[in-house]
């Protein structure tokens, strides 16, 4: 049989760690090495029982103060020192406090078990709504149809029929989960499990509401207004508190989470607070300037274009973009401009370029050459 380790050196603790080390590190193996964090693996298995000795002993003063004078010895019958061997599981005094830290409390090895009747705030509602882009940028009211749990109104939630009452469960006593002790290879181990006979409720209702058969609460469509905050945009949510879910035992409604999806507009296109958008115009209106016409979300304004405008030139119009969803002013709009070249020009027309190509020194008589440029060399 192979010799024991050291039970310092099993938890990797100094001979003179204090009690609070000692569980930290036997903690931190637990964590590594517990079999059901590691179905099949036998050398977690080893390390796990390994340091649940180790810990068994050191986490005892007087154990300790007998491992520290005998070593292994100490606890060996045929030794003579009067010491019982290890003892499992039942020897630990804290182990229902440390196994609950790893395993939620529902893990059976001591910790607290949640009260199955105490009261439970609902699960949040998620719905979807589609606004255009113009009720984006400056708001709207919408009507939804929101699907939730509520409240049974007959049984007030204790999904008992009218003038009676539940039965605390005979079983559980009210809990809602029993404790079974079982016997391991490591010991004596305990788990809970919900109960039965009242499915982890605590309690027996014999004669249940017939509007929500039991359950205490009934899924309805509920109809309401919605108010869509001007600046909004695709993607974000909106939060109505208490209009989810109702709760459970008392507890409060969950929230209603509102998605706000924003259809594409067929010219605008939105940038943060900013509007932005394409405008053609010809190339004599780039060339000598012009006042034009242009959409807004207030509706068409004017824009002056500057004699000798360059194809994608950008102008702005200060607060006609997307109000700030906090309030406080608007972003502005950003126009920029295309050329349009015109096409099907009538014979004459063409002439009348040709002759304003050969005035700027543009245009040799080659049908071929750049109109606008000189044919590179």
């Amino acid at each position: 049989m192979a010799e024991k380790r050291d039970y310092y050196e099993v938890l990797g603790v100094s001979r003179s760690a204090t009690q609070d080390e000692i569980k930290k590190a036997f903690r931190k193996i637990t964590k590594e090495n517990h079999p059901d964090l590691h179905p099949g693996d036998k050398a977690c298995e080893e390390r796990f029982k390994e340091a649940n000795e180790a810990y068994e002993v050191l986490s005892d003063e007087d154990k300790r103060k007998k491992y520290d004078q005998f070593g292994h010895a100490a606890f060996d019958p045929s030794a003579g020192y009067g010491a019982g061997g290890f003892e499992g599981f039942g020897g630990f005094g804290d182990l229902g406090d440390i196994f609950g830290d790893i395993f939620g409390g529902f893990g059976g090895f001591g910790g607290q078990t949640r009260n199955p009747n105490a009261p439970r705030k609902g699960d949040n509602v998620r719905v979807s709504v589609n606004i255009s882009f113009e009720e984006a940028a400056f708001g709207c009211e919408k009507e939804l149809s929101v699907p939730r749990i509520e409240q049974c109104p007959d049984c007030k939630g204790t999904g008992c029929a009218p003038g009676t009452t539940p039965e605390i469960c005979p079983d559980c006593k009210g809990s809602g989960t029993v404790r079974t002790t079982q016997r391991t290879p490591f010991g004596a181990m305990q788990s809970t499990s919900p109960c039965a006979k009242c499915r982890g409720t605590g309690k027996i209702i014999h004669q249940p509401c017939k509007t929500c058969r039991g359950l205490g609460s009934i899924r309805r469509q509920h109809k309401m207004t919605v108010k869509i905050p001007a600046g909004i945009d695709d993607g974000q949510t909106i939060s109505r508190q208490g209009y989810g879910n109702a709760g459970a035992n008392g507890g409060p409604a969950g929230d209603l989470l509102i998605n706000v999806i924003v259809r594409p507009h067929a010219i605008f296109e939105r940038d943060g607070s900013s509007v932005v958008m394409e405008q053609e115009i010809s190339y004599v209106q780039a060339t000598l300037g012009a006042e034009i016409e242009v959409p807004t979300l207030d509706g068409r304004v004017k824009l002056n274009i500057p004699e000798g405008t360059q194809p994608g030139a950008v102008f702005r119009l200060r607060g006609k973009g997307i109000p700030y969803l906090r309030g406080g002013g608007r972003g502005d709009q950003f126009v920029s401009v295309k050329i349009g070249i015109p096409k099907g020009l009538t014979p004459s027309q063409k002439e009348l370029l040709r002759q304003f190509a050969a005035s700027m020194g543009e245009y040799d008589g080659n049908a071929k050459s750049n109109l606008f440029g000189k044919k590179k060399k």
